[in-house]
């Protein structure tokens, strides 16, 4: 038995007993994948949907403008996690500290959009569809990555995954794609945002649904959701240090492990976590946003080791609408700003250092003499895990009329 197959029946998180058992369509999947070497390779991509404050997450301690423009919602010095003499985490990071540590974690400041917008709306829409300030965009550009992806002929029907009720809009295209809400009960929603979760029979999702999420691949789709049901994935117990916080978003990531460690052929997949949109009592070491970064770091982690050796050859890239306001409001809050940060954990990732240019914050310094200016576009860090990581040479089909040369990467990839 092949090394594929035998650390799927064994480990696999819906493994079943003996190969017999496998549908046809998920036997030829594991071969194919393994004969090309491309099963290993894996992109995660996180939205922290509300405009997460990059300033309060990975806190700029070495620059006094910070503490002046805020006052009663500053980290301290003493509280963060150091870095590097400069930045620090936001302390509810904690779970972040060893990965750092570990050179598996890096991050881009001043990160961002390019588009003006300070709509929620628009401005994730942009991010989703990889064309900023372009609403005619009919697909995102995760589904279009997949085009001139290297993958087996017999495409695997959980190749792209989203975990939520509806197709997000990042993963929307031709390219087949799944949504899974639930795997543990199996409510599935469609592409319309308006879609109510179905936890009817498969038999029933199978024949009636007009706009399936688990569409374009017809009866092998039937036949490997199937074998996840009879499998009972309610059982799936996460690896020993995997501590899950509960919550959508934890959730939602132990339900990715499992299936990537069901070696079902996950190459690219979707997640989202909610609540970072604070005008009001963001709060400092405690609040708001100090729960919001405990349930983002740890289930983070908790998926990190989880994955165990399958966390080599798989990058997760966190990102946000945009920023909030360099300055404090008057209700100790922050407004919709500019510039973010993002995250980037994996095997291949050179982590430990912070990539970027900082902009600073003099009031000179400030976009629009209010927000962190962007220095480094979002599409710089996503084209870097797409082409590095996943393969995907045809940058410009991905993010149309963005120049994203290979020369102009951050490097943050072995």
């Amino acid at each position: 038995m092949s090394i594929t197959r035998r650390v799927f029946l064994r480990n696999g998180a819906l493994a079943v007993v003996g190969t017999s058992a496998l549908p046809a369509f998920v036997t030829r999947a594991c071969y194919a994948a393994e004969s090309l070497g491309v099963k290993n390779k894996r992109l995660v991509v996180i939205f922290q949907r509300g405009a997460a404050d990059g300033l309060n997450i990975v806190v700029p301690h070495g620059e006094q403008a910070y503490y002046a423009m805020r006052p009663s919602i500053n980290i301290p010095p003493g509280a963060v996690i150091e870095l590097d003499g400069f930045f620090g985490l936001h302390p509810s990071l904690s779970a972040f500290q060893p990965l750092w540590n570990q050179h598996h974690l890096a991050i881009v400041h001043a990160a961002g959009s390019p588009d003006p917008t300070r709509s929620h709306f628009d401005a994730q829409d942009f991010m989703e569809s990889g064309t900023p300030g372009v609403k005619a965009t009919e697909d995102g550009w995760l589904n279009r990555s997949l085009r001139s992806t290297d993958y087996p002929a017999d495409k695997s029907a959980f190749r792209a995954i989203a975990l939520g009720p509806s197709m997000p809009r990042i993963l929307s295209g031709s390219e087949p794609a799944a949504a899974l809400n639930n795997i543990n009960d199996f409510g599935v929603g469609g592409r319309n945002p308006k879609a109510i979760p179905v936890s009817n029979t498969f038999e029933a999702i199978y024949e009636h649904s007009v706009d399936s999420v688990l569409h374009g691949t017809g009866q092998e789709t039937f036949e490997a959701v199937k074998m996840l049901k009879s499998a009972d994935p309610a059982k799936y117990s996460s690896a020993a240090g995997a501590d899950y916080p509960k919550g959508r978003f934890g959730d939602s990531l132990k339900q990715l492990a499992q299936l990537i460690k069901a070696n079902l052929g996950v190459q690219v997949a979707f997640a989202d976590i909610g609540g970072w949109d604070h005008h009001v009592n963001e709060g400092s070491t405690q609040g708001q946003i100090a729960n919001v970064l405990r349930e983002f770091s740890q289930s983070l982690a908790a998926f990190w080791t989880d994955l165990g050796n399958l966390g080599e050859d798989t990058v997760v890239v966190t990102m946000s609408e945009f920023g909030r306001t360099a300055r404090e409001n008057g209700n100790r809050g922050t407004d919709h700003g500019h510039a973010n940060v993002m995250f980037v954990l994996g095997g291949p990732v050179k982590g430990g250092k912070v990539y970027g240019r900082w902009p600073g914050l003099d009031q000179s310094q400030l976009y629009e003499g209010r927000d962190l200016a962007v220095t480094t576009d979002f599409r710089r860090v996503l084209g870097e895990a797409v082409y590095t990581h996943l393969g995907n040479k045809n940058l410009n089909q991905d993010f149309p009329g963005f120049d994203d040369q290979p020369s102009s990467f951050l490097k943050f990839l072995g």
